[in-house]
């Protein structure tokens, strides 16, 4: 039976979780996902758990932080003027914004409102946390 290797285009159906079972996304329902493996679309820790997988095969992993979306960085807390946000705007904690940097759009979550700044979050809303994947390999494209 044939295996997956590195630049292999593969479709999988995926299931990912916190390891609290909280369920953040899942492929069940929709089309199969397709990349090419080790070609840097996926985390690196899904990317990992591809090779040697054969077609109908299921799998559950673990990825650590460092091999999924990173650990939480500091530098990503932003403290932005709120003289700045333009007036009409109302803001409120937990809300999603997108900035943009170097003409590159990026999304923040509000965290914190002040009299004088917004505090964003730029930190990917999974990193730091420890993820599960239960993984079902569809296909290996010729």
């Amino acid at each position: 039976m044939k295996q997956v290797k590195e630049g292999d285009l593969v479709k999988v159906h995926y299931t990912g979780k916190l390891v609290n079972g909280e369920q953040f996304d899942s492929s069940v329902g929709r089309e199969p996902l397709e990349f090419t493996v080790g070609a840097g679309q996926m985390i690196k820790g899904f990317d990992a758990a591809m090779p040697g997988m054969e077609i109908g095969q299921k799998k559950t992993i673990n990825i650590a932080p460092e091999d999924g979306y990173g650990v939480r960085s500091e530098e990503a807390i932003i403290q932005f003027p709120r003289k700045d946000v333009p007036a009409d705007m109302v803001l409120e904690p937990g809300m999603q914004l997108t900035l943009n940097q170097a003409g590159q759009p990026f999304p923040v979550i509000v965290t914190e409102i002040t009299d004088e700044v917004v505090i964003l979050d730029a930190n990917h809303f999974l990193a730091g946390q420890e993820l599960v994947f239960d993984i079902e390999l569809v296909e290996i494209a010729e």
